[in-house]
């Protein structure tokens, strides 16, 4: 593609580094056979294509973002589903990650749009708000018809019938290996996971100390900072990820890291851009470093000779979450594991396609995001599977809104095929 910037608008790192994604796309259009939202809409302008042809306009003319614009670009999903499909390379992401700071400086959005994304920056990424407004969502979902705005009915909708007690591991802190020890690593407990499901991690420390691994809970770590990195809330966004660069590095540089293991993987899709994110800023040399470390759970699994399984045949329908699949190109892991643990293995039709979580994306654009579930929902129930596995919070609170079929982390189940307890999910009614 022909890009026309001026020299002084490549004097910018971000103008710089869009321009470079432009010039690689060659228009083919592989893009839109893999696109949620060009599959559900059918607009060429709801395509990465159509989509990167209004952003380099945009960015080109350096115009304030239009109505016309942000519709369209608000309705990407970020699934970058584009990104495994392009021949060229295309990096998608970069781009699009660009166009959302553009907009959000540029453009003012109506006031109920401006107060809802407002909201959800202030609650999602601190965990004790998040579990105040779980409760009261709970309590207001029986009136959710009465809401004026889908968004705020979505959002009652969405509060999960059970809120899990704290889990005190979530304080900062050091598991030890159970065993002798063969690695350290520093474990990424979030934001979100931590008032939604506190299973996870907890199932994720038992299985990383009987595999021999000494588990950090580092302490000023927290949210990843992608729930605003999505909104174009650069400055939240690389707080965020600031504190959780200096607590890893802290670590590092006392006792020692061998990786930072994430367990919600759009978390690490982010963690591991951190090094892109800070690449102009002091904290460079140390993000780098951090992204260099970053490992979802299921690739240090491989590494630590998971032992095999048979107590259970369970059929499990694995749900490959978009940011592991297409964000870190981790395909085969989580099967792998689970074929290992015991469990028979299943994937739905489409698997490459996104389930409509997406962030805050069901709570944004619940419509299209409704369509995505329902139609996720059906592949995976047309499997006929006992359990559903999921590596991502999101898809599992999505998934799991939509079926009656158990919901649980790719971990919870390898945490019970080698000793751990059964998941929660499966025992309730």
């Amino acid at each position: 593609m022909q890009t026309n910037f001026t020299p002084e608008q490549l004097t910018n790192p971000a103008i710089q580094r869009s321009n470079e994604i432009l010039r690689s796309c060659v228009h083919c259009g592989f893009c839109t056979a893999t696109c949620p939202t060009y599959q559900v809409l059918g607009d060429e302008l709801d395509s990465p294509r159509g989509r990167i042809y209004m952003i380099k306009d945009m960015l080109e003319t350096g115009r304030p973002a239009d109505e016309k614009t942000v519709k369209h670009v608000d309705r990407c999903l970020s699934c970058l589903a584009c990104m495994s499909t392009c021949p060229s390379g295309v990096h998608y992401m970069h781009l699009v990650d660009h166009a959302r700071e553009h907009i959000e400086q540029t453009y003012r959005r109506p006031f109920m749009d401006r107060a809802l994304r407002w909201m959800l920056s202030q609650i999602l990424p601190y965990p004790t708000r998040f579990r105040l407004a779980l409760l009261g969502a709970k309590i207001g979902r029986p009136f959710a018809f009465l809401m004026p705005d889908a968004r705020l009915k979505a959002m009652l909708e969405m509060a999960p019938k059970h809120i899990p007690p704290v889990s005190r591991n979530d304080d900062a802190q050091v598991f030890p290996a159970i065993g002798p020890r063969r690695k350290r690593v520093a474990l990424m407990t979030g934001c979100a996971q931590k008032a939604l499901n506190t299973d996870i991690n907890d199932a994720t420390i038992r299985l990383l100390r009987r595999l021999g691994c000494d588990v950090v809970v580092a302490k000023g770590a927290g949210c990843c900072g992608a729930l605003t990195h999505h909104m174009g809330k650069t400055n939240s966004s690389h707080g965020f990820a600031a504190k959780n660069i200096n607590a890893w590095m802290a670590e590092k540089r006392g006792a020692g890291l061998d990786a930072v293991v994430i367990n919600t993987s759009g978390c690490g899709t982010t963690v591991k851009d951190y090094g892109h994110m800070f690449r102009n800023e002091a904290l460079a040399g140390d993000a780098a470093e951090v992204s260099e470390m970053a490992m979802d759970i299921s690739e240090l699994l491989m590494q630590l000779d998971l032992p095999e399984g048979g107590a259970t045949k369970m059929r499990v329908a694995y749900h490959a979450a978009c940011s592991l699949q297409h964000g870190q190109q981790i395909k085969t892991h989580p099967k792998t594991l689970l074929k290992k643990a015991g469990f028979e293995v299943v994937e739905p039709a489409d698997s490459h396609l996104c389930c409509g979580s997406a962030g805050t994306y069901n709570l944004m654009q619940p419509e299209i995001s409704k369509q995505l579930k329902d139609r996720k929902v059906r592949t995976l129930e047309a499997k006929a599977p006992q359990v559903i596995a999921a590596g991502n919070i999101g898809c599992m609170m999505q998934i799991g809104g939509g079926t009656n079929v158990p919901v649980v982390h790719t971990v919870e189940l390898l945490d019970w095929a080698t000793g751990g307890p059964k998941p929660a999910a499966l025992s309730r009614p």
